[in-house]
């Protein structure tokens, strides 16, 4: 069994389900990952056994922490799979509780295939228990400064008179379905070498979003190191497992750029 402190903040290249089995039980804070679905990503040939990874992230995930999965569909003999919505429930059906369901909205190209532009991704938000931590990222009320709430006061009299007043905040929490450029999703070149680089800013406000300072943040299959690179940035410790020799190369060179490693 691996102690933490001895594989944090490292990339580990080896495979997921293996590699987890000797973690502790309840030792990582939130995972965020997007895994190689329905064979839409090239991904070096690698295959990945969903149900073995699914059961040992709901050993390690601690008490009130939260897995991201970020997971769509193929479309196959002109019918999506539905994969993403099984893994959904086969997460619960594990023990996760389904805390929300988010969407990834992304710029894509169009399609010809008698249906509208697919343009979204799942995000499962899955939580062991009841949710530990939520830091909601706040975005600017559309019109806040011009708009004005009706109210009633009461008068000496009792009576009640009706009024106008200034909002008293000019925030409000994000909605669920998170409009992110897709293309580009990295603010360095060196993430370019994989074929479906994670947008640095699903995985940052993910992170903040599920996780405080000094947590631990585990992606299991870690790609390029988007969550990896965004975790540290951020102050939370990270450990990184890939399966893919050539992709843990570019994850600890976009670490390695921003000395992190």
């Amino acid at each position: 069994m691996y102690k933490i402190k001895d594989i944090i903040n490292k990339v580990h290249c080896a495979d997921c389900l293996g590699f987890m089995k000797e973690l502790p039980d309840n030792s990582v804070d939130l995972v965020v990952t997007s895994p190689p679905y329905d064979n839409l990503r090239d991904y070096d040939g690698y295959t990945f056994d969903f149900n073995g990874i699914a059961k040992e992230l709901f050993r390690i995930v601690k008490e009130g922490g939260v897995v991201v999965w970020v997971v769509g569909d193929a479309t196959i003999d002109c019918s999506e799979t539905g994969t993403s919505f099984k893994q959904a429930l086969y997460f619960k059906e594990i023990g996760f509780n389904l805390h929300d369901t988010m969407i990834y909205s992304k710029s894509v190209p169009p399609m010809n295939d008698k249906r509208y532009q697919h343009c979204f991704e799942y995000m499962f938000i899955l939580v062991r228990g009841k949710i530990k931590t939520f830091n909601p990222i706040m975005v600017d009320k559309i019109y806040s400064d011009k708009r004005k709430t009706k109210n009633f006061h009461r008068e000496s009299d009792g009576s009640f008179v009706e009024g106008f007043a200034k909002p008293t905040t000019t925030k409000k929490i994000k909605e669920n379905i998170w409009r992110i450029f897709a293309g580009g999703g990295a603010s360095d070149k060196i993430a370019s070498g994989h074929p479906a680089i994670f947008p640095e800013q699903l995985a940052a406000e993910h992170i903040k979003s599920w996780s405080n300072k000094g947590d631990l943040v585990l992606d299991p299959m870690c790609g390029s190191g988007t969550t990896l690179k965004m975790a540290r940035l951020l102050n939370r410790n990270f450990i990184g497992i890939e399966i893919s020799e050539k992709y843990c190369k570019i994850a600890r060179d976009r670490l390695r750029q921003q000395t992190l490693i």
